[in-house]
């Protein structure tokens, strides 16, 4: 490898855990997917690119993952070469095939290239997704669909359009939980339908915003399990976001006061194939804690509650993963099952026998 080529390596995935210090979810003027060079960010917004330097280096979101390596083309110029993980070639039960999540090239220049212009204008906010997932049929649909309702790109205002969350905040449980770094899964339906409420995390709403009924019965039982747990007097669930809790929504758009209105129109197809790759790949860059399958998927927590959650969860594999499941938090059914549930201690017990100690969730952190 030559000097020039050595100065272009990239790293997508970063084995550093994210810093307490990152940036909340928030409205801004000026929203951009960041590719981090080595030495370089390069942003990228749907208009122009610009560069600054930096020695930092990005974690791989799931938005990255969705069609998996089988649509990277390392040949391309630019691609981006991933570390290999040292681990990759060891036996593992049922993983020994496949690849891990640090070993998979992309190219940005590449893939955008190959876009139609209709698919540039009607991705503008999936530019970041940066895969074929989001070139199917019932995406391109389900773009058009939200394209006629007014959500064009990530500079449309939610509170002029309608349509929750503000449409730079759509991809946010993404963009804040690092795939390699996801130890929980939390399973939610659509977005909060009233103003100012979603933001792109389920359950969460932003500082300022009275704490939703629901995420008011989470914190009781959070309370039950962990007594010296203080509720907070927001919603706002950031903070457990970037400590590797996935807050993922099955519909990720709704119509302001029409719960459900956006059901049935592609994002169920997109969520499941999210849960589908943070099935394979979640967690993959926690501790090993003994293990060799560094940079493999070797299980993580899946936290469903209510009929809808459960139906997500219902194809995965139990010895893997941590599937705990029971009654919604809604007041029209805490009482019935999630109230004493125990599951946010059953969540760190079996992550901490898996992960050691750095796998557990602070829960009381908020």
């Amino acid at each position: 490898m030559s000097d020039s080529t050595a100065d272009n390596i990239v790293y997508l995935e970063d084995l550093q855990a994210p810093s307490s210090s990152s940036p909340r979810v928030k409205e801004s003027n000026e929203v951009a997917t960041v590719v981090k060079k080595k030495g370089t960010v390069v942003t990228v917004s749907g208009k122009n690119q610009s560069t600054t330097s930096t020695s930092l280096k990005r974690q791989r979101t799931l938005a990255d993952m969705f069609s998996g390596p089988s649509a990277t083309k390392s040949a391309q110029p630019g691609a981006k070469k991933i570390k290999l993980d040292q681990a990759a070639g060891s036996p593992s039960s049922g993983l020994s095939g496949s690849k891990s999540l640090n070993s998979m090239p992309f190219s940005l220049s590449g893939y955008v290239s190959s876009l139609s212009d209709e698919e540039k204008q009607l991705l503008a906010l999936e530019l970041k997704v940066l895969d074929d997932e989001i070139r199917k049929p019932y995406f391109i649909k389900l773009k058009r669909f939200l394209w006629d309702q007014g959500v064009k790109g990530p500079d449309d205002s939610a509170k002029s359009l309608k349509i929750y969350p503000a449409p730079r905040n759509i991809y946010s449980w993404s963009n804040l939980t690092p795939l390699g770094r996801v130890k929980v899964v939390i399973i939610g339906q659509d977005p909060y339908h009233g103003p100012n409420q979603a933001h792109g995390l389920c359950f969460s709403v932003p500082q300022g915003v009275a704490v939703p009924p629901s995420l008011r019965n989470i914190y009781a039982e959070i309370k039950k399990e962990y007594p010296e747990f203080d509720p907070p007097k927001h919603g706002n669930l950031t903070t457990w976001a970037e400590n590797g809790v996935l807050l993922l929504n099955t519909c990720l758009t709704v119509k302001a006061a029409e719960a459900g209105s956006h059901s049935g129109k592609g994002w169920e197809e997109f969520t499941d194939k999210v849960v589908d790759v943070v099935d394979k790949y979640g967690g993959a860059n926690l501790a090993a804690n003994g293990s060799d399958l560094g940079g493999r998927g070797r299980g993580i927590v899946f936290l469903a509650w209510g009929a809808w959650a459960m139906k997500r969860v219902a194809k995965l594999d139990k010895k893997k993963h941590l599937i705990l499941t029971s009654a919604h938090p809604s007041p029209l059914s805490a009482s019935r099952g999630f109230l004493g549930n125990g599951h946010f201690k059953k969540a760190n017990e079996w992550l901490e026998e898996k992960y050691g100690s750095d796998g557990c969730v602070d829960w009381c952190h908020l």
